[in-house]
């Protein structure tokens, strides 16, 4: 790689400044990645809008990184080689020595960085990562579409499998955006039926074309009531933040349903004891997933053609890009490019 790479970086809160930054080296343990493509995820605007540069250098954010390994540290197994497509999502490499590693658990690492956030991610044309936090990426998918893959598609594919419905059990889908839309497309290819909840009618053609047996528009019906209608759902998968509207739902799954948080919101979610125990129904959190379980969601969605409704911008216009992304105007996912013709 060249001496120096071209990176967005957070100068203030809410704002990304182009900046031109030594190439580094990597350590042991590490590899520097020539980044190709880095989708845009809703959780970047706590990277970028909650950034302290009083307390920390300035951070690049992004973490749905595709490249290839330009450079290897000392130790990195051999798995590993130049030149490889790699790809790093949210989670950025366990430690294999804490208790939930020692367990196999090693999405519950409490030790490994979350790119963008305590480490640098890949709004740049390179980044370092730890070897144990790296996703091989399959030659049939492009930089761009499997960028999002690594933390959306990962994300609800982990979800669908935990929820424990089974195919032809009704499934819902609670929100219907970047997460949402790959989410729609695995619950399809499991051989779930499948119920989009969103807000107005705008979404529904899409959410049908994504796999959705049919929508459900909160501005029209009641989800809960129309679930119910329909048998009661299995699961309900949500990625809201919106406690409200997530308790709404909650009464539309059939006895044993699950409902799967994957929203990270603060606010308190009001769950009634009575719905769980009368019915034995539960609720469950679930978190994106080790470089494993991405290169499982990379091969289903290769296997069933599931791919990211995706734009791109090249890195330059990352403030752009990131303001569309925020505003609702991208079609579901957004991705940078390190290509300026892009």
């Amino acid at each position: 790689m060249k001496r120096t790479y071209r990176a967005m970086q957070v100068g203030t809160p809410g704002t990304l400044e182009l900046v031109q930054r030594p190439t580094p080296e990597p350590g042991a343990g590490e590899v520097l990645i020539a980044v190709e493509a880095c989708g845009m995820c809703g959780a970047d605007a706590a990277d970028i809008e909650g950034a302290d540069p009083a307390q920390q250098p300035p951070r690049v954010p992004g973490h749905e990184v595709v490249g290839c390994i330009a450079a290897l540290g000392a130790g990195v197994p051999a798995r590993w080689r130049v030149g490889q497509r790699v790809g790093v999502g949210r989670l950025g490499g366990h430690c294999n020595e804490c208790d939930a590693c020692r367990q196999g658990q090693f999405q519950l690492c409490r030790n490994q960085p979350f790119v963008g956030a305590s480490c640098d991610g890949g709004y740049a044309e390179a980044m370092i990562a730890r070897h144990t936090g790296l996703v091989s990426i399959p030659d049939e998918l492009q930089a761009e579409e499997a960028a999002p893959i690594l933390c959306a598609g990962l994300a609800t594919f982990n979800a669908l499998k935990k929820c424990g419905a089974e195919a032809g059990d009704l499934v819902a889908i609670l929100g219907i955006g970047g997460l949402g839309h790959m989410a729609l497309q695995y619950a399809r290819r499991m051989g779930f039926r499948v119920a989009a909840i969103g807000r107005g009618r705008d979404i529904a053609g899409d959410a049908l074309a994504l796999g959705a047996h049919v929508y459900i528009d909160t501005r029209q019906e009641d989800a809960a009531q129309a679930l119910k209608r329909m048998g009661g759902a299995m699961a309900i998968v949500t990625m809201l933040g919106d406690a409200a509207a997530i308790a709404a739902a909650l009464p539309g799954l059939a006895p044993q349903g699950r409902l799967v948080v994957l929203g990270g919101g603060k606010e308190p979610l009001p769950v009634p004891m009575g719905l769980l125990v009368s019915g034995e129904r539960s609720v469950l959190g679930s978190i994106t997933g080790s470089p494993y379980e991405n290169e499982k969601t990379l091969n289903f969605s290769v296997l069933s053609g599931a791919r990211p409704w995706i734009e791109t911008l090249p890195l330059e216009r990352a403030n752009e890009a990131y303001r569309r992304m925020r505003s609702g105007e991208v079609k579901f996912r957004m991705v940078l490019t390190m290509d300026s013709s892009a």
